[in-house]
C-alpha cells in the first residue's frame, strides 16, 4: 500500500515538475530580455528595433511632431481631430516602423486609443511570428 502512495506521489511531482518547465520555457521564448545595464538581450538586430520597451529617451519622429500636444492627454478626451492625426500618421506607417513608432509614443508620454493600440499591438506581434 504505501509503495503505492510512493508512487503516486513521485508520479505528481514529476507532473508537475514537467509542467513547471514547459511553463517557463515558453515565457523564456516571447519575452524580450533587458539586462540590468539596459543593453540588449544579445540580438540587437532585433531587439532594438522589436522591443517595445524604451531603454533610452531619444526620440524618434515619424512626421508626427503635432502629436506632442497630446502627451499626458487620456485617449477618451482626445477630440476627433486628434483622433484623426493618430489614425492619419499610423495608418501611413510602414509595418517595420510601428514598433519604433509605438516606443516614441511611450517616450513622449502619448496613450493610443484602444482600437489603435490593438492594431498596432497586432502588427508588432505578427512581425515578430508570435
Amino acid at each position: 500500500m504505501w509503495v503505492l502512495i510512493i508512487i503516486l506521489v513521485l508520479f505528481g511531482l514529476v507532473l508537475m515538475l514537467a509542467t513547471y518547465i514547459s511553463r517557463r520555457k515558453k515565457t523564456v521564448e516571447t519575452e524580450i530580455t533587458i539586462n540590468e545595464d539596459g543593453e540588449c538581450c544579445g540580438a540587437h538586430e532585433v531587439c532594438d528595433r522589436e522591443s517595445l520597451l524604451s531603454a533610452d529617451a531619444n526620440v524618434e519622429y515619424f512626421d508626427d511632431e503635432n502629436l506632442d500636444a497630446l502627451a499626458d492627454v487620456q485617449p477618451e478626451k482626445f477630440t476627433d481631430d486628434q483622433l484623426n492625426q493618430l489614425s492619419d500618421v499610423f495608418y501611413t506607417l510602414r509595418e517595420s516602423d510601428v514598433a519604433a513608432w509605438l516606443r516614441s509614443l511611450q517616450v513622449r508620454r502619448i496613450q493610443l486609443p484602444l482600437e489603435l493600440r490593438e492594431q498596432a499591438l497586432l502588427i508588432v506581434s505578427e512581425r515578430r511570428g508570435l
